[in-house]
């Protein structure tokens, strides 16, 4: 039995985030995937929420990337799961529309170059911010390898370590990788406040100031729940020789329910 069929993650949020069914995922995330020109891309990042929200703009980011070989997937642990940065480096996880494969290789890699990264499944046993980006994925790649990293600490040295574990890595990779960062905005602001706050946090991105964001979210209260995976794909992007990011698009899930007293905000972003 290989290592990947001895180690099942089952879908912890279909039917919930995204359709539950193979046939209905599929339909929908084909809908979402606009078209575009592809370009070879450093990193992303994309939000997670439930698709209806946030899956327009995650589908436009990655119409936009090529697809590479590999993708080490970024999220922060909303569940308090496991300990406070964790990767795994095998296993399969299973999804309505198929299973993706945790690639040992390059997974094994990052965690030896990392003096922070501790390998456990029990930080992304239910967590949804890195399962909702595998159905646009597979849907781009008839076999998707990818390697999940979850974060539970906003500490800039931990960020840092990982970022440049990462780097490393793929470095030494043959094999075309794409550093995803999942993450929403700004959460249950007005919208006015949201855009504000979240104006700040994004001219650090697209600076490509992974300290700079920390700040900017910690200083102004920002309530972006991935700052430290856009941190971290930050640090790896520039040790990588990225020189710039774009916006691609931003909304709140006021645009969506027309409830703009209580919004959430969305941004994909892309780095090169």
């Amino acid at each position: 039995m290989s290592p990947e069929a001895a180690r099942i993650r089952k879908a912890a949020v279909a039917g919930q985030f995204y359709p539950g069914s193979k046939e209905r995922l599929e339909e929908t995330v084909r809908s979402m995937i606009a078209g575009g020109r592809a370009r070879k891309a450093i990193g992303a990042m994309v939000p997670h929420a439930g698709y209806e929200y946030s899956g327009a703009i995650a589908g436009e980011v990655y119409a936009k990337v090529a697809t590479p070989d590999l993708f080490v997937i970024l999220g922060p642990n909303h569940r308090g799961l496991g300990p406070p940065a964790s990767i795994m480096t095998e296993g399969t996880w299973r999804l309505p529309g198929g299973d993706a494969f945790v690639d040992r290789t390059l997974g094994g890699d990052i965690l030896r170059n990392s003096r922070t990264l501790a390998a456990d499944e029990a930080a992304h046993s239910r967590e949804h911010s890195i399962e909702v980006q595998l159905p646009f994925l597979m849907h781009l790649k008839k076999e998707v390898r990818f390697v999940p990293v979850s974060m539970m600490t906003s500490d800039a040295g931990v960020c840092r370590d990982i970022g440049m574990a990462v780097a490393a890595a793929i470095r030494d990779e043959r094999r075309g990788v794409l550093v995803i960062a999942s993450s929403d905005m700004s959460h249950y602001e007005t919208q006015e406040v949201a855009e504000e706050k979240d104006r700040h946090a994004l001219e650090r991105i697209l600076a490509l100031d992974p300290a700079g964001l920390l700040d900017t979210v910690r200083d102004r209260d920002i309530s972006m729940c991935g700052a430290a995976p856009a941190a971290v794909m930050l640090y790896a992007c520039r040790e990588l020789g990225a020189t710039s990011a774009s916006l691609v698009r931003y909304a709140t899930s006021g645009d969506v329910n027309g409830d703009y007293l209580q919004v959430v905000g969305y941004a994909g972003v892309i780095v090169e």
